[in-house]
């Protein structure tokens, strides 16, 4: 009797602490921590992999139009190095960083929240459902802050805009090409940030799972190091095509070639005049920044959360 009483209290005492934490999680402060952690973590995996960023986009930038031999990714490092110094790596890191936390809080931020949406609506919480929530939280996210991308990618290809800033070159864009050329792109680039969301956080939700139940492993670091390497190469592979056809719509202004419509028209034309190795142009250099940068910035982010008292993620 005793027994049963005291297994009724600890259960009722487990219910009460597990709704505690529920709510503390559902307010604001709960909110701020979610999207705050997740926003940080994006941005230091951003900044420490800026350079094969800047690496990727000057790789998917060549010989628009044409095929031939292209510059692999260590020529072209050296090439940057030697031709535009150190510092041409670095080339629109600020709005980069800006762009990590706004985009990154609400792209991790938004991923839980549609879950449990989903798991409420339709009683299921299966590989689709999480599928569903990543591209939903990548496209709302990337829709927001398409600006930002457009100045970063386009001070990557321009290294004679360093001196002017991301501020003036913004004013340039809207005064020269209008407010709409913010928005270039952003038919592909919410393809990619659904495609990429998706692929990076439902295979990390996923594989952390199968790992847990099939291997030794369990929560921590060594969990949460495996289950990101596995995401990192699921979404270079996924996203590796949109986010050549995305770079080339964001730089229609800055290229000499290329008069491109849309992304279908951009992906025919490059299919059309550079082959399907064009679709794949700085694949390479995006999986040595995306794999990494998803490494740390999973990594993190279940640390940060750990620190904040919020659950693994």
């Amino acid at each position: 009797m005793d027994s049963n009483s005291s297994s009724r209290n600890s259960s009722l005492s487990g219910a009460v602490k597990f709704n505690e934490k529920r709510i503390s999680a559902a307010s604001p402060s709960g909110a701020l921590y979610h999207f705050g952690t997740s926003g940080i973590s994006v941005a230091v995996g951003t900044g420490l992999t800026h350079p094969l960023d800047v690496i990727k986009v000057r790789l998917q930038m060549q010989l628009v139009g044409q095929r031939g031999p292209l510059v692999r990714m260590g020529p072209l490092f050296v090439q940057v190095m030697k031709n535009e110094g150190p510092k041409a790596l670095y080339l629109g890191l600020t709005p980069a960083l800006t762009r990590s936390l706004l985009y990154g809080g609400l792209r991790l931020g938004l991923y839980e929240p549609s879950k449990y949406a989903c798991d409420w609506a339709f009683g299921s919480n299966n590989i689709l459902t999480k599928i569903a929530s990543g591209a939903f939280s990548g496209a709302i996210s990337t829709s927001i802050t398409n600006p930002v991308e457009i100045l970063k990618v386009r001070l990557q290809m321009n290294s004679g805009l360093r001196q002017r800033g991301p501020i003036a070159e913004m004013h340039r864009i809207i005064s020269k090409e209008g407010i709409r050329a913010l928005w270039k792109g952003v038919g592909p680039a919410t393809v990619r940030a659904a495609a990429l969301t998706s692929s990076q956080l439902a295979t990390y939700d996923e594989s952390k799972q199968i790992l847990v139940k099939s291997t030794p492993l369990e929560e921590g670091i060594y969990l949460h190091l495996a289950a990101s390497t596995i995401a990192g190469l699921v979404s270079t592979i996924i996203t590796s095509p949109i986010d050549m056809v995305k770079t080339r719509l964001m730089l229609q202004r800055e290229s000499v070639v290329g008069n491109y419509k849309n992304g279908f028209h951009c992906a025919y034309q490059v299919l059309r005049t550079e082959g399907p190795r064009g679709l794949y142009k700085g694949a390479f250099a995006t999986f040595a920044r995306l794999g990494p940068q998803t490494t740390i910035t999973f990594m993190l982010c279940e640390k940060l959360r750990k620190l904040v008292g919020l659950n693994a993620m």
